[in-house]
């Protein structure tokens, strides 16, 4: 795990090996002014020889501006180093998740993810941060300090080697007991994440249906969850703080007391019981920084071990060795084909699935819900594979080909239609970067978009919010349509995308599929049969299985799930009218 996560140190090396270094030098200046100030009490002071006294009080000003310079460059090169860190962390990730199949995705809920690329970047960074600052001037302090003392008295400086030994062993079992919880603790911050996220996608809901006491309580819980799992966590962490106290506050009375004693009997010095007293307090505040350090990684560790599950994730859909980077045509044939979620054969979504499509064709798809009809399309842009057999476009396995190259060719417009926030323009060019304002244009007029379009003030520089909640569902669903078309795609696919908009406006889109992209091939989900019964052919799938594949007519005399639908679709309009 270390070993991954290092490798994103990468431009910032030299950062983090020049802040370790100027630590070190710190620590040196550090080290240095008990015995200067040792010196000037035994020497100056005792001596009443003044002119010793300025002039070793200047060199331990100097030492101290030293010190002061060089922990100040520490810090700087410290903080360059973590937030690099951090930022190449979450652009590693970020690119990583790009990459991610939808079954990746499905693997992962959305909070998650964010909360990894947030708070969990956060405490890893901190935690670097503390490590080549802290976690080398802390034990480099201590050791050096204690040195010191064994060379100015060695029976006082076993104090402290007993204290460290005890409060080394007493850290140790804190870490050991808090890490399980810190590694709960982000576990929930997910589900409460995902409680924020959820209230604030949907809060036009939650106000129309009156539901913000149940949202608040829902936070409630969810903060509540999180907020114990952190007290139990710091419940243990912070014996920390009175275990260290006791441990001070008992050297500084075994020292004060074995010292005076040495002293009396003159086998030690004034200036040598200060510069002990010195480095009594840089031992036991270097068991501090240590504690807080070990604290701020034994949090790091778990949030380390989420991101790394992150960067280690790979995409279950690769390119072959050698990939096809044309299509030759929208033709799509589907040969026994089986699909699962869970790439399991006893639980399938779709089941010998056998067909042929010619290109140019338009083919609509009828089903009920959970029927599988998205599950269908989704493998013709191999957004998912097949668990067995095999799907062909352009009469080519869809796995032979580059996964860039085929989904440029393969236009499908999703169930649920996102917009960004930004113009209309650049929505629409996610289509084709490169458009032009005349094929922008063209592409809405086959959308019939461009009626509602031209109406606002701004017309195609007019600013989408997040989400698209400035404009209608149908509004949406006919500028996403658009944003396909503008692929100029060899297949078409639309996924149910003109439920939301009225029945003249879907006939006048699918004839102007029909008269502009007649050799695109094209596959309308709907539920209007009015929508499809047009179509070249017509699929009926029922529990993930082809119950039907042919005209409207042919479907209305063999296929009694067509001809149940279109009867009580016929009832339902003549009863309307």
């Amino acid at each position: 795990m270390i070993k991954k996560l290092m490798a994103y140190v990468r431009e910032y090396k030299k950062a983090s090996i020049l802040c370790p270094l100027f630590i070190a030098l710190e620590v040196i200046m550090e080290i240095i002014i008990p015995l200067i100030m040792a010196s000037i009490i035994d020497s100056g002071i005792g001596n009443n020889n003044l002119s010793y006294v300025y002039r070793m009080g200047a060199v331990m000003l100097g030492t101290a501006m030293l010190s002061l310079t060089f922990g100040a460059l520490a810090g700087k090169y410290a903080a360059y180093a973590s937030t690099g860190f951090a930022k190449n962390l979450r652009k590693g990730m970020y690119e990583n998740i790009q990459d991610f199949s939808f079954q990746n995705i499905d693997k992962y809920s959305t909070a998650g993810l964010v909360t990894r690329l947030t708070t969990d970047v956060t405490n890893v960074q901190n935690a670097y941060q503390m490590v080549i600052r802290m976690f080398v001037r802390a034990p480099f302090m201590m050791i050096s300090a204690m040195v010191m003392t064994f060379i100015i008295n060695a029976r006082l400086a076993m104090v402290f080697l007993v204290a460290t030994v005890f409060l080394s062993i007493f850290l140790y079992l804190i870490m050991t007991k808090a890490h399980p919880y810190f590694k709960e603790v982000f576990e929930k911050y997910d589900n409460l994440n995902a409680s924020v996220q959820e209230n604030l996608t949907g809060i036009r809901v939650v106000k129309a249906y009156v539901r913000e006491d149940y949202e608040k309580n829902k936070f409630k819980g969810a903060s509540k969850v999180v907020y114990e799992f952190f007290l139990r966590a710091e419940k243990l962490v912070v014996l920390n703080t009175p275990v260290m106290s006791f441990a001070v506050y008992t050297c500084i009375l075994l020292i004060s007391w074995l010292g005076a004693k040495m002293i009396v009997g003159g086998s030690m010095t004034t200036g040598q019981l200060m510069s002990m007293f010195s480095y009594t307090m840089n031992i036991l505040m270097s068991l501090m920084f240590m504690a807080m350090v070990f604290v701020m990684v034994t949090m790091a560790k778990s949030s380390a071990e989420r991101i790394v599950e992150v960067l280690e994730e790979k995409s279950d859909l690769t390119n072959k060795e050698d990939p096809v980077y044309e299509v030759k045509d929208g033709s799509i044939e589907f040969n026994h084909a089986n699909f699962s979620y869970s790439n399991d054969e006893e639980k399938l979504a779709l089941e010998d699935i056998n067909l042929k499509i010619e290109s140019g064709q338009t083919i609509g798809v009828l089903g009920g819900t959970g029927s599988a009809k998205t599950s269908f399309v989704q493998l013709i842009p191999r957004l998912y594979d097949v668990t067995s057999g095999s799907v062909k476009v352009g009469g080519l396995d869809v796995r032979d080909y580059d996964i860039e190259t085929l989904r440029n060719e393969v236009a499908m417009v999703l169930q649920k239609n996102v917009l960004f926030s930004g113009t209309i323009k650049e929505n629409l060019r996610w289509g084709n970067k490169d458009a032009t304002d005349e094929e922008i244009i063209h592409a809405c007029k086959l959308a019939q978009a461009s009626e509602f379009v031209e109406r606002f003030p701004n017309q195609y520089d007019t600013h989408i919010e997040q989400g698209g909640t400035n404009v209608s569902g149908g509004q949406k669903q006919r500028l996403c349509i658009a944003r396909a078309l503008l692929k100029k795609p060899k297949i078409l696919i639309l996924d149910d995308s003109t439920s939301a908009v009225d029945t003249k406006t879907d006939a006048l889109i699918r004839k102007a599929f029909k008269e502009e992209i007649p050799d695109t091939t094209k596959i309308i989900i709907a539920q209007r049969i009015s929508s499809i019964e047009d179509a070249d052919r017509i699929i009926v799938l029922n529990d993930g299985k082809i119950d039907g594949f042919g005209t409207h007519k042919e479907l209305l005399e063999n296929n009694a799930i067509y001809r149940e639908v279109y009867e009580s679709q016929t009832r339902g309009a003549n009863q309307h009218e």
